[in-house]
């Protein structure tokens, strides 16, 4: 059987097409890694004593490192983290601002989603980038993140400025007294302080909820006090 000309070109120009879209699609899993899967990369040095009490801390409890305990250990370079934020006020910025310059004094692949108007959808975007660490950065992620956390238990989370009431073992979060929002009706706490969130402040919060996470101390607060 003989194959028209016309057929021939159509028969060419569809292979032609098909191999620009898998070139298209090489391309793009080429100069994307996150598409490559890969173990986590193993932290970098130690916890200092003093870091968590002694024994194990009980599941959701809260404990108080001693300060600067963590700043030994660090991501190796090219951990993955998706910094999940809503909110323009002051404090969300200064935390926003603390995750960015940890991110690129340790050479953390860092990719931000701001979920202002689709929280939801912006925690499924960052779900299902399968990050190493999603960071939760603003007080009207809380009550949606206590759902999408317990339904992704394969995916650590880090709260940083504020807690889940009732967290799974994968959320872990950095707070302090001045912060302390926690959702569920139960909304900001009587020591709410703005001020309180310093660049210092909300730079000891990112590293010691960081540390918290890479040593395996997860569903825990880690409380850096008043």
């Amino acid at each position: 059987m003989t194959t028209s000309p016309h057929r021939g070109l159509l028969l060419v120009a569809a292979m032609a097409g098909l191999a620009a879209v898998a070139a298209v699609a090489a391309t793009a899993f080429a100069a994307d890694p996150w598409l490559e899967a890969r173990p986590v990369p193993r932290p970098i040095g130690g916890l200092a004593a003093g870091f968590v009490p002694s024994g194990t801390p009980a599941p959701e409890s809260t404990f108080t490192p001693t300060a600067g305990s963590w700043h030994d250990l660090r991501p190796a370079p090219g951990y993955r983290v998706v910094l999940l934020t809503t909110g323009n006020d002051r404090p969300t910025g200064t935390l926003r601002s603390a995750v960015g310059e940890w991110a690129r004094e340790n050479g953390v692949d860092l990719r931000t989603i701001v979920a202002d108007a689709r929280i939801i959808a912006g925690a499924n975007e960052a779900i299902a980038l399968h990050p190493d660490l999603i960071i939760i950065v603003g007080e009207d992620l809380i009550d949606p993140m206590a759902l999408v956390s317990a339904n992704h238990l394969s995916q650590q989370f880090l709260v940083v400025g504020a807690e889940l009431a009732e967290p799974t073992s994968n959320v872990t979060a950095a707070d302090w007294a001045g912060a302390s929002f926690r959702g569920e009706g139960l909304g900001t706490s009587s020591t709410y302080n703005p001020a309180s969130f310093t660049p210092q402040r909300c730079a000891d919060a990112v590293r010691a909820g960081v540390a918290a996470v890479l040593s395996g101390h997860t569903g825990l607060v880690v409380w850096l006090g008043d």
